[in-house]
């Protein structure tokens, strides 16, 4: 016989009971008193759970927590794939479905709709914080223009801001989208409050910069937070960014990265950095390659970010010594 469909409070009740008072209680620590009110009444009205109801309950939760995870490591996308190789096609839609499907109308939508020009008019004169939570909730191309044009000295601020961010109260968020709204005359507000800011954030900022931009806001952030700076240096250009390297590029990594790594590297890849890797090989390296990677065994998913990142710090090496070019926003790409 078919267990009922739970109520998503319903199964956050089972999940909670089957962690235990003690993880249980942990998790209570960071709701407000009517989510705790609602799940208590939840948990008092359950009378046995199933051993079946758990279990499945338990590896929705892991299996959510694990595509959020990869989410945040590379985005939809790249969760989609990694999950697809893992667990099959049909399964990790319905995870990214079921994901996706709670995720919250973000506040400052109608902003998201505006020219950032005017936005910039509005907030430049804001203090950095207050510019930092706006950007935060931009378009990344909305926020690397304005970024990019607040004065030099107060760039890496708001960077810094963005980066070490965390929740904001619905309260703040309230107050300054309404005064956007009224200067922006525009409709729609969003109520609802959603995690923001953060290193991805900034990331995805800098990512759209022109660099002189990105090197003076790094500069200054090398000088204030080391170990910030650091760590957005890691994310600004991630493995599956490869593809947007041009042929040559793509050809001097092949030489200089460490093979093995690149084997692991490319076991999770999708068939878009597969395709670019090989077809900048020889046909024979490109089938050794195919053979080591299909017989190679399973390794661990660490194991495949840690060759991935080091194959990035190759690429990162190989810009600042001026030996490729990465594409970014602004001009100073072009080559002449």
């Amino acid at each position: 016989m078919a267990m009922p469909e739970l109520l998503p409070k319903q199964k956050a009740a089972v999940l909670l009971i089957s962690l235990g008072p003690d993880v249980s209680s942990k998790v209570f620590k960071h709701l407000n008193e009517e989510e705790i009110e609602q799940l208590t009444l939840e948990i008092a009205n359950l009378r046995r759970v199933e051993p079946k109801m758990k279990d499945d309950i338990i590896s929705e939760f892991h299996d959510i927590a694990v595509a959020q995870e990869y989410i945040a490591q590379g985005g939809i996308t790249y969760a989609k794939d990694v999950l697809e190789k893992a667990l099959g096609q049909q399964k990790a839609l319905d995870i990214i479905n079921r994901l996706t499907a709670t995720l919250q109308v973000r506040p400052f939508d109608f902003a998201r709709k505006a020219d950032p020009t005017q936005i910039l008019s509005f907030i430049q004169n804001e203090h950095a914080q207050t510019i930092a939570l706006v950007l935060s909730y931009l378009e990344p191309q909305q926020s690397s223009f304005i970024l990019s044009a607040l004065p030099p000295e107060r760039q890496a601020d708001v960077a810094r801001r963005m980066a070490i961010m965390e929740a904001t109260s619905p309260e703040v968020i309230s107050q300054v989208e309404y005064i956007l709204e009224q200067k922006l005359s525009s409709a729609a507000v969003s109520q609802e409050q959603s995690a923001t800011g953060g290193i991805e954030s900034v990331v995805q900022v800098l990512n759209g910069v022109d660099r002189a931009t990105e090197k003076t806001i790094i500069e200054s952030l090398e000088l204030q937070d080391p170990e910030l700076a650091e760590e957005i240096k890691k994310r600004m250009f991630v493995f599956e960014n490869i593809v947007t390297l041009d042929n040559r590029a793509i050809q001097r990594v092949i030489r200089d990265v460490d093979q093995n790594d690149l084997i692991l590297a490319l076991k999770v890849s999708s068939e878009d950095v597969k395709q670019t890797i090989f077809s900048n090989m020889s046909k024979r390296m490109a089938e050794t390659f195919k053979e080591e990677m299909e017989f190679s065994g399973p390794v661990r998913l660490r194991e495949v970010e840690e060759a991935q990142q080091r194959i990035v710090a190759v690429i990162r090496r190989l810009e600042e010594a001026g030996e490729i070019i990465i594409s970014r926003g602004g001009g100073d790409d072009i080559v002449i």
